[in-house]
């Protein structure tokens, strides 16, 4: 299943997650300078161990794994990095068995959430694709309420062409394997996005950061 570029917040989320990873094995270390507008954000990759093999240029980290980068997170249990001679990167991140890869992406000036899970997660920099694999979702929350959904035994996004992609199978998080999408219309997105935009204004405590939503995948 292929979908139209209007369901941004799945390419958000895709675009966003492909960014934070192929910068990851070369930003390490966070900077304690303060961010200006042409500056990229630090990459943070906590691990219980890491391997790094400078000949093969691979590094892999193991146990617990949380990737920051700015507002996005990464969470599994090995990242795998790599670089071939021409400088593309590929990442692999996967999950034991009963998890899933964990990928979150906050946007405060739409209010939004973005969040995918799958059993595990696959960037191509050469072909600029990224993959969540295997019990894929991907959802988007505004002002932590559930707006959008899409889910299928693995979902593609290609930042060359920009075109997204679903596909149904017996891996599928949907219990007939066939990939199912849910989007609210633009109209009712605007509207939340308005609302929470006036309720900060009048209470900026309240309404500043949206209601972080629990980790979970939306319901069959």
């Amino acid at each position: 299943m292929i979908f139209n570029s209007h369901f941004l917040s799945f390419r958000t989320l895709i675009a966003l997650s492909l960014f934070g990873l192929s910068c990851a094995a070369h930003a390490q270390t966070p900077t304690a300078q303060p961010l200006t507008p042409v500056e990229e954000p630090s990459t943070t990759i906590l691990s219980d161990t890491l391997r790094y093999d400078d000949t093969k240029r691979e590094s892999t980290f193991t146990g617990k794994v949380v990737m920051t980068r700015g507002l996005l997170t990464l969470s599994s249990d090995v990242l795998s990095m790599r670089e071939d001679s021409e400088g593309h990167q590929y990442g692999v991140a996967t999950a034991d068995a009963g998890k899933r890869v964990f990928i979150r992406q906050v946007r405060p000036e739409n209010f939004e959430v973005l969040e995918g899970v799958g059993l595990k997660a696959n960037y191509d920099g050469k072909n600029e694709t990224f993959d969540l694999i295997g019990q894929a979702v991907v959802t988007r929350y505004i002002c932590g309420k559930h707006f959008d959904t899409v889910s299928g035994q693995q979902v593609r996004y290609n930042q060359k062409t920009d075109v997204y992609q679903a596909f149904s199978g017996p891996d599928s998080f949907n219990p007939d394997g066939r990939v199912r999408s849910v989007a609210q219309p633009k109209a009712r997105t605007d509207a939340a996005i308005a609302a929470c935009r006036a309720a900060q204004t009048n209470n900026p405590a309240s309404a500043l950061t949206p209601a972080t939503p629990p980790v979970v995948s939306p319901s069959r």
